[in-house]
């Protein structure tokens, strides 16, 4: 390939990125470029991204059943399932960026199946130790890492998306607030759109969720919207990016790919009990440090912006 055609290819693919700055590096050398590919193949297809979400669900729901077994090799068939869902996952939201069909009800699905997924993975894992004999312990500790997991994971999704709303020129880009969804939510009707309603419901609950975590950044973005009506200063904008940025690496430890990663090394040594301590203690070591450190920031920033 010519480095003309190259370049070219690289762009295209970096135009179906959330934002570089976000993306880790799995997803930048392997997950996004992987994921261009099946956009392209899908949008051949004309599939919805909605039905590449399902499909991803669905091989990540299959992958959490195989790691029942006690079996190497349906474990590592599962391995390769959970990174096929993964791949999936992120070609649904390139897909919806290569067709321009982002929506807030894509948005809300992604986070459903995402959901189930580990869902899926971690009640096969409590199955696999309870029918082995161990103490019904393992389901408390499976049930708190799975709390902390979710709240872990709400957590770095709120400030990636803050991130982005903050720095690039996208301002609004994917950014929802509990009072804007309680608004929408309440005008729809059960008995009309009980589906749109259902999934509403659901994210209007993980969002309160994000702002209850981080009550000073919930301020920040309130604020920043009365005064700049989304158009962000570019002072604000470099301010941000420079306190901010050096967090998102911390932050990307707690997504999807480090817990892969863990699991998949807990699987080969047939100890994946081990993962749910990896949630309680490091994740969440880490996932307090973080929250001391963007609140700390967020008001920071809010003492900025309050005489203005």
């Amino acid at each position: 390939m010519k480095p003309d055609q190259s370049e070219a290819l690289h762009s295209r693919v970096e135009a179906t990125y959330k934002g570089r700055e976000v993306e880790g590096v799995l997803d930048l050398y392997f997950y996004r470029r992987v994921g261009f590919w099946l956009a392209k193949f899908f949008a051949q297809l004309k599939m919805t991204p909605a039905a590449v979400t399902w499909l991803a669900g669905l091989c990540g729901i299959v992958a959490g059943h195989l790691y029942y077994y006690r079996d190497l090799r349906v474990n590592i068939v599962g391995m390769v399932l959970h990174v096929c869902a993964n791949a999936l996952d992120n070609a649904d939201g390139q897909l919806a960026r290569l067709t321009h069909r982002e929506s807030r009800e894509g948005r809300i699905i992604d986070s459903i199946a995402d959901h189930l997924v580990f869902v899926s993975i971690y009640v096969h894992l409590t199955l696999r130790y309870l029918f082995e004999g161990s103490s019904p312990a393992i389901c408390l500790l499976a049930l708190a890492a799975g709390v902390s997991h979710a709240l872990q994971g709400a957590a770095a999704d709120y400030y990636r998306s803050t991130y982005l709303y903050f720095v690039t020129t996208r301002a609004g880009t994917d950014l929802d607030s509990s009072f804007v969804l309680r608004s929408d939510y309440r005008k729809l009707t059960w008995r009309h759109t009980p589906w749109q309603k259902l999934l509403l419901a659901l994210y209007l609950n993980f969002t309160r969720q994000q702002e209850m975590l981080a009550p000073r950044l919930k301020m920040l973005r309130g604020l920043v919207g009365q005064l700049f009506h989304g158009e962000i200063p570019d002072w604000l904008r470099t301010r941000y990016r420079n306190l901010a940025r050096p967090m998102l690496k911390w932050w990307g430890l707690l997504m999807t790919n480090i817990r892969m990663l863990v699991l998949f090394a807990l699987l080969f040594i047939s100890q994946p009990v081990y993962y749910f301590w990896f949630e309680l203690i490091p994740l969440n070591l880490l996932f307090v440090y973080l929250l001391f450190r963007q609140e700390k920031m967020a008001g920071s920033l809010l003492k900025r912006l309050e005489p203005a």
